[in-house]
């Protein structure tokens, strides 16, 4: 392949979880690291958006213009087509729908690479195979997309580093009246995939509790969906910030970046967390850190493994979500201590 060809741009198809598309940076890393000439854009789900914009590796995030779950096949075939002007040499397609694959293949993108998955034959022309035994982790089988399609070797995963405003961090400190100054420890009890996933907020609030009688300053992050949950951890703690649905998620980023630790369901603040670089406690309930581990040093996780987990629901099909009851506000408090020391 000729200097020229190489520096021609690449497509990454993205995921729709915020999580999964940090795990992407893992991929994005490896591939300019391969072709350090040749541009990366992200097609991904609006949401995703600010988080593609603190990935340096990424040259533009381009906005998916369809709604998660939907095909609409003339849209997926428009946007394809306006995209042809690009000349991508190649296309990664993470999903594993067939829809995921048109519009690639109506940019007429030359190698479309991805797993099978929904039978996409003639819509991918190198299709790889997910030997899960190998390729353990979700983030393992993105990087390999990247490889030559003879790679045999073990891969290797650089983990994500989201960059960080600093101004923003200023203008943020100052809007919500922040003392950005000592312990904090932020809380992160959403999970977007549903309340499986979701550490007891009973637990959070007795954790916030102690940690407020430490000194250690409280601020709990997420969505406006997850105010009311914020509401009940900072309940009578007067020290609890509870921010959530006061920020954007690129405000998130900031805020967790000043953050002494964090303690987080496994969720999208959870990747997020981890790719500023603080401490983590990862509590993971129906689903599993050998899936989508938080790919930091610092991060320390708790899943019991349990006979029924993981079970991958939204919602506990037994009632008594013996995963995430099981691990008591004590445990996390011995964790995030070692962190916080």
């Amino acid at each position: 392949m000729s200097n020229e060809e190489n520096a021609r741009p690449r497509l990454i198809i993205g995921q729709s979880w915020v999580g999964d598309m940090v795990m992407t940076q893992s991929l994005l890393i490896a591939l300019k690291k391969d072709h350090p000439d040749s541009p990366l854009d992200v097609l991904c789900a609006g949401w995703s958006l600010p988080v593609m914009r603190r990935m340096p590796q990424v040259r533009r995030p381009i906005e998916m213009p369809i709604g998660h779950g939907e095909f609409r096949w003339r849209d997926r075939y428009r946007l394809g087509r306006k995209l042809r002007k690009e000349r991508y040499l190649q296309a990664y397609i993470l999903p594993r729908s067939f829809k995921a694959a048109l519009v690639p293949f109506h940019a007429n993108i030359p190698v479309r690479t991805g797993y099978l998955g929904e039978h996409r034959y003639g819509l991918l022309n190198d299709i790889r195979s997910a030997d899960r035994a190998v390729l353990k982790t979700t983030t393992e089988r993105f990087v390999a997309l990247g490889m030559a399609n003879d790679f045999a070797g073990a891969v290797e995963i650089q983990p994500p580093a989201l960059t960080i405003d600093y101004a923003n961090q200023e203008r943020l400190i100052a809007r919500l009246d922040l003392d950005p100054y000592g312990k904090i420890v932020a809380l992160l009890p959403g999970a977007e995939y549903g309340p499986a996933k979701c550490w007891p907020l009973d637990y959070y609030h007795r954790l916030a509790d102690e940690l407020v009688s430490q000194g250690i300053a409280v601020w709990v992050l997420g969505s406006q969906k997850d105010h009311a949950a914020g509401e009940a951890i900072a309940e009578g703690l007067g020290a609890v910030r509870n921010l959530c649905g006061s920020t954007e998620l690129e405000d998130a980023i900031d805020l967790l970046a000043l953050a002494s630790a964090a303690v987080s369901n496994d969720s999208g603040l959870m990747h997020i967390a981890a790719a500023v670089g603080i401490p983590l406690v990862a509590i993971y309930g129906s689903s599993s850190p050998k899936n989508t581990p938080p790919l930091s040093a610092k991060a320390q996780t708790f899943y019991l493994d349990l006979e029924c987990s993981p079970c991958y629901k939204r919602e506990c099909p037994l009632g008594h979500l013996n995963c995430l009851r099981k691990i008591g506000p004590d445990l996390v408090l011995d964790a995030l201590s070692t962190a916080l020391t």
